[in-house]
């Protein structure tokens, strides 16, 4: 099975999901550290539509000010264009196999897609 974890190594829910993933030895892993190498927006468009929610969903409201930006309640349309210009805003881990995509917070949401 492929498995994509969009991943920040600063974030403790993103590695314990990329340990889950690693200690599997039927994953082939992709790792991209998000902050390095954002998602464009059509692709953020796909993970969540995959994952079944929102946008604003997925958005990080810690250490970010999207609360204060009204990110929160806005639109999917203003929701992605944020996130694509800044990836901070992107909550962490999501993780896309071919069973689906998962917000794993909490990380055991992941087993859900393997």
């Amino acid at each position: 099975m492929k498995a994509t974890i969009w991943h920040n190594p600063n974030c403790s829910k993103s590695r314990a999901a990329l340990e889950t993933l690693r200690g599997r030895d039927d994953i082939e892993l992709e790792v991209v550290e998000y902050l390095k190498n954002p998602p464009s927006r059509d692709k953020l468009t796909q993970l969540y539509s995959d994952a079944g929610i929102a946008p604003r969903e997925g958005i990080r409201t810690q250490g970010t000010d999207a609360k204060e930006r009204g990110l929160t309640e806005a639109d999917d349309d203003t929701v992605l264009d944020a996130m694509a210009a800044d990836p901070k805003l992107i909550e962490r881990p999501l993780v896309e196999t071919e069973k689906g995509v998962r917000l794993c917070r909490p990380t055991e949401r992941i087993e859900e897609i393997l």
